[in-house]
């Protein structure tokens, strides 16, 4: 919530920030989609999986009733970033995702809230080339912020 003594464009800022997707670390995403999510949560559509080299993953988006949208991110090689995540029991829930009109000026506001940038903004292929940057919170939970589309009416996976 805003306070008392934020300015008009201090919380134009804030409000540049919609909730996107909640990220699932799995080992198999069709395994996970045949064992967990098509049986329990009903999904309403399920992308085809893209490759994502650079960022060393293999993703698919999960459209859920009521307008939720699950990305399982499953690791792309041995030196996925996150192979250790599903190799260990920590495993499912691993970001929640952010898109933002102005990733630079979002990203200056997370560091000065003391969150760590894992690398610098990179083009990601299940996003179209929009840029992402993932940053790490002081209490270590795992955000990712999405570039925003150019046309703010159509939202993407």
């Amino acid at each position: 919530m805003a306070s008392a003594s934020t300015t008009s464009s201090e919380y134009s800022v804030m409000t540049d920030i919609r909730f996107h997707h909640i990220g699932y670390a799995v080992t198999d995403i069709e395994e996970y989609l045949e064992r967990f999510v098509c049986p329990l949560l009903n999904p309403i559509s399920v992308s085809d999986p893209v490759i994502d080299e650079v960022q060393r993953v293999r993703v698919c988006f999960v459209a859920l009733p009521g307008g939720t949208t699950i990305e399982l991110v499953e690791p792309f090689g041995d030196a996925s970033p996150i192979a250790n995540i599903v190799g260990s029991r920590r495993g499912g829930l691993y970001h929640l995702c952010y898109e933002v009109s102005d990733i630079a000026t979002q990203l200056a506001r997370f560091r000065n809230k003391r969150c760590l940038p894992l690398s610098a903004p990179v083009p990601a292929t299940a996003f179209g080339g929009r840029r992402i940057v993932f940053l790490m919170t002081p209490e270590h939970d795992l955000i990712e912020l999405l570039e925003g589309c150019p046309d703010p009416n159509s939202r993407s996976e």
